[in-house]
């Protein structure tokens, strides 16, 4: 059975693991409503894109 020769040290353990950190999403205002939504995506709450509608029924 394989077993570790020496124990882990904090700093070992803490290098192997600092690739896992959460990264927060990167969000941008819509320039119509103002609502914060991610870049380069049609705003789900007017339905503009590039400072046009492409969606219909959703303008206010």
């Amino acid at each position: 059975m394989a077993v570790p020769a020496r124990r882990t040290s904090k700093t070992r353990k803490a290098t192997r693991r600092s690739h896992q950190a959460l990264v927060a999403k990167n969000l941008v205002k819509c320039s119509n409503c103002g609502e914060m939504i991610p870049p380069h995506q049609v705003c789900s709450a007017c339905g503009f894109y590039g400072g046009k509608n492409v969606i219909k029924g959703k303008s206010k």
